[in-house]
């Protein structure tokens, strides 16, 4: 765990060591993390945000190629997400407990993840999909829930193709453009933090509005 922990705290770090030893293969590599952080629900653990910046700041210094990075993590982020979807129409309701049949459960997928995802995608609605993809663990279990609620798969292709562009393009040029500054650099670590507690902000406050709407009716 605490190997983890530091892979993902110190990923501008891990990431350069990447690049020195297995060159090109990274770019293999980041699809591949981006694809099963949004495509899989047993893996939300893994870097999102924090990895898009550090690839930013990286790119931005000719160590990675940026349009190359840009092409493929949309590409990984939409490709996950259709995944997740798929899956989602597949098992979500036995998983949910809404479909036929005996439910379904799996102890490398968490409930409360779920349950978090699908009450955000039912205050939402189709819009969560895109506001999703900036927050840790909701953005991984969303799509999953939008397909077990059986959401049109145009609407959910629009909103996931608009969601991925938005998340990538913010999160790796805010990399490129202040990756570098030497307060960040050094203190890569506590920017990570900060990208997780500011990406959890907006779910935080439309759940204390939520529940303010809901005692007021009650």
């Amino acid at each position: 765990m605490s190997s983890l922990i530091d892979f993902v705290i110190h990923f501008d770090r891990h990431l350069l060591e990447f690049v020195q030893q297995y060159g090109s293969w990274v770019y293999g590599f980041l699809f591949a993390i981006v694809f099963a952080e949004t495509g899989l629900v047993v893996t939300p653990f893994l870097p999102g945000d924090s990895l898009l910046f550090a690839v930013g700041a990286l790119s931005a210094t000719g160590v990675l190629n940026p349009w190359l990075c840009y092409a493929l993590l949309i590409g990984a982020a939409i490709l996950g997400d259709a995944v997740n979807y798929s899956i989602g129409r597949r098992i979500g309701p036995r998983l949910l407990g809404t479909g036929e049949g005996p439910a379904f459960s799996h102890r490398l997928i968490n409930p409360q993840h779920v349950k978090r995802a699908h009450e955000f995608f039912e205050l939402h609605g189709g819009k969560a999909v895109v506001l999703a993809r900036f927050v840790p663990i909701v953005r991984t279990f969303l799509p999953f829930v939008a397909g077990a609620a059986e959401m049109s798969p145009g609407a959910f292709l629009s909103y996931n193709v608009l969601g991925g562009i938005a998340w990538v393009t913010l999160c790796m040029g805010a990399g490129v453009v202040f990756g570098n500054v030497p307060i960040v650099k050094d203190n890569f670590t506590l920017v990570t933090i900060g990208i997780v507690f500011v990406s959890l902000l907006p779910m935080v406050y439309e759940l204390l509005k939520h529940r303010r709407e809901h005692s007021r009716g009650a």
